[in-house]
């Protein structure tokens, strides 16, 4: 395993994060993952051989516990993030807009910020950064989830400018409908609410946006994919889908 590009993936627990290091480690890479639910990752490790860690990318002590010890680091990907209610502004609860946003943004910046000085030092680091297409389209009832994603754009496209100059390339994939726990943390737990979210239509799966992970981590040096949307066939734009 000596000499094997090393990535760290957050909210790897399910979903994208999940996918995203199984095809990272099929691409070569050794893994560092974490996620709140660390028993969920077993199979990473059992699987892949991953390291496994807890990390609430919200609180900077967990940070900077999961990150200790990880001296070096060429791929980096932001994932850990969600949305909860779809309550129109009016209604809102601003302690979901908090939770939002100190795990989208804060959350974000966080974990970028220590782990930058190795991404640096590895004289080819990346950071990619799961976003959304609600960070390109405000929708109704998606208010406090639009916010926290066109944050996270800001925040990658200045890093960008930042970094220029620097051995490290800063990407963001933005995802539109992909059917995984995502639907069901928003809906609060309402499985039936979550699956009606898909219904008619074929959804993109995790492992679609993990391949998206892996090609962008795997671009040659000179080469930086400041920007991907992803979105599924039937879906044309984030309130416009097409269903049976």
């Amino acid at each position: 395993m000596a000499g094997r590009p090393l990535a760290v993936v957050t909210g790897a627990s399910s979903g994208i994060g999940a996918a995203s290091a199984r095809a990272l480690a099929a691409a070569g890479f050794d893994l560092v993952v974490g996620a709140r639910r660390v028993e969920r990752m077993q199979p990473l490790a059992d699987e892949l051989g991953a390291d496994v860690r807890p990390l609430d990318v919200t609180d900077a002590g967990s940070v900077r516990d999961f990150c200790a010890g990880i001296e070096r680091c060429e791929v980096l990907v932001n994932n850990a993030g969600g949305a909860i209610g779809t309550e129109p502004v009016a209604e809102a609860d601003p302690e979901d807009w908090r939770t939002m946003y100190e795990t989208n943004v804060l959350g974000t910046l966080h974990v970028t910020q220590a782990l930058l000085p190795a991404l640096v030092a590895s004289g080819d680091g990346r950071v990619i950064t799961i976003g959304s297409i609600a960070g390109r389209e405000p929708y109704p009832g998606g208010a406090g989830y639009n916010a926290a994603k066109h944050a996270v754009s800001a925040f990658s496209r200045v890093l960008r400018m930042e970094l220029l100059g620097q051995p490290v390339r800063v990407s963001q994939i933005d995802p539109g409908m992909v059917e995984t726990e995502f639907s069901v943390t928003r809906f609060r737990g309402d499985a039936d609410a979550a699956a009606k979210v898909y219904e008619g239509m074929t959804p993109l799966s995790a492992d679609d946006v993990a391949d998206a992970v892996v090609w962008v981590a795997t671009r040659p040096k000179h080469v930086n994919i400041d920007q991907i949307l992803m979105l599924a066939t039937d879906q044309s734009s984030a309130r416009v889908v097409h269903r049976r």
